[in-house]
């Protein structure tokens, strides 16, 4: 072949290249991301480059349903994710679909009844912690073919069973600090997706560090050739007070957006008491090189059952039982719950590879103990009397391991307390540190309490 046949074969090559790259960049699914950081974000859910949530989309009719996974009670039902509702302040579990704490999240399916043009897929979630990052894949299919499996279960690849991977996302930023509002957008540069029927998101934990790395989504927008209109302002306005500790150490942040009935109260009553002793729980439990937390926040939640649960430096509070107990033990469940936002054990998985577990009687045991016998200790609320005798064990959890606590206080001092805090904090824990810190082992103290106790009762 002669050099002008060289030439021309080349130029062809080069034509073909194009035009294939071309084609590639003609059709290509960009996922794009913005973040809200904490002081940021507020209930427009307004982002740089990313649209905002929208209504009268077409997920808005839509079926969805959980194909694998389980949600978590405590937040609300998958309508929360397309009824064009939004949360008005960032941890507001019963504003927000998630999976159950401590799984790996799970799949979602969207039906939209049958093959439409999709335009952009966009997903919102709002949380100050671990739980506002998004981590997923999206899978479309248009539910044609013998083989297609329209619920996949985890295990499965959704692509044997007639799915199309369009997306995997992953918002989480690198800092440490990564809570916030997240918005996420699919689209492709030809301008659609395709025509699809279904969707699939196969969601996932954004941390295993502890159990609740399950991602608070507040709405998925599916955006087709008719468009939507933004959602507008939340009805509720937020109501959240800000008190700061004596000394200033501490910022407590108490909601009672849900609750308007409880404001009075947690302005007058409540809040004088967690800024009076946020601070004397520091106090009481040091360690080596710790500092404790500056912010905490207190949510009222209608529809949370139970107390109250803590998770880091969050507190979510059963409104239902407060309202009951407001001439009760009311203000002392919230100061057990703020020792577990000062012990911070989950910090010694963060920072050892294989920290020794705490037992759940000695980290429930030392909220208690601070409860009844230095907060509230007139009411009598961990004694121990011939009825509940029976049932004394040391590591019987709550009262009744505050009260064997109490009693080692009497008998070891109180810095048992203060170095058993700081050897739970650090992971540390084992069986041999109460033998170390008071010769006998833990079973052999439980004993003694027992007949101490029962010697006092034969004494009355």
């Amino acid at each position: 072949m002669n050099l002008q046949g060289h030439i021309r074969i080349f130029l062809l090559l080069v034509v073909f290249s194009f035009m294939v790259s071309a084609e590639v960049l003609h059709a290509e699914v960009t996922v794009i991301f913005a973040r809200n950081r904490n002081d940021d974000a507020t209930p427009l859910f307004r982002f740089k480059g990313i649209p905002s949530p929208s209504r009268g989309d077409a997920a808005a009719k839509a079926t969805f349903s959980v194909v694998d996974g389980r949600r978590d009670r405590n937040g609300g039902d998958v309508a929360k994710l397309y009824d064009s509702k939004l949360p008005v302040h960032e941890d507001e579990p019963s504003e927000n679909f998630f999976f159950r704490a401590g799984t790996d999240g799970g799949r979602l399916l969207i039906d939209v009844g049958k093959k439409i043009e999709m335009l952009q897929v966009n997903t919102y979630s709002w949380h100050p912690g671990s739980r506002g990052p998004q981590v997923y894949k999206l899978y479309g299919a248009d539910g044609d073919g013998d083989t297609f499996n329209a619920r996949p279960k985890k295990g499965i690849d959704p692509v044997k069973g007639g799915w199309k991977l369009l997306a995997v996302v992953d918002t989480r930023p690198k800092e440490k600090e990564i809570g916030g509002q997240y918005g996420v957008s699919i689209s492709d540069s030809e301008g659609t997706l395709g025509e699809y029927r279904y969707l699939l998101f196969d969601m996932k934990r954004t941390e295993e560090v502890d159990s609740f790395g399950n991602t608070f989504y507040c709405e998925i927008d599916i955006i087709g050739p008719e468009g939507a209109a933004p959602i507008e302002m939340p009805e509720r306005k937020p109501c959240i007070d800000v008190f700061k500790t004596k000394g200033g150490i501490c910022q407590i942040q108490i909601d009672t957006t849900e609750t308007p009935d409880l404001t009075e109260w947690v302005r007058k009553e409540l809040a004088p008491v967690v800024c009076e002793w946020y601070p004397r729980i520091v106090a009481l439990l040091p360690s080596e090189g710790y500092e404790a937390p500056r912010k905490v926040s207190i949510t009222f939640s209608s529809n949370m059952r139970g107390v109250a649960g803590t998770s880091g430096t969050r507190i979510r509070c059963g409104a239902d039982w407060y309202r009951r107990n407001l001439k009760g033990e009311a203000k002392g469940s919230i100061i057990h719950e703020l020792v577990h936002v000062v012990q911070q054990y989950g910090r010694a998985r963060r920072a050892r590879s294989r920290p020794a577990r705490t037992p759940g009687w000695v980290v429930e045991g030392i909220a208690d103990y601070i409860r009844f016998f230095l907060y509230n200790p007139e009411i009598r609320g961990a004694e121990i009397t011939r009825r509940n005798l029976s049932r004394a064990r040391y590591d019987a959890s709550y009262r009744i391991s505050a009260n064997f606590l109490n009693w080692i206080a009497g008998k070891h001092g109180k810095d048992f307390i203060v170095k058993l805090n700081a050897a739970a904090r650090a992971g540390e824990y084992n069986d041999d540190l109460w033998k170390k810190l008071t010769g006998k082992s833990v079973q052999e103290l439980g004993e003694e309490w027992k007949k101490d106790i029962q010697q006092k009762l034969d004494g009355l």
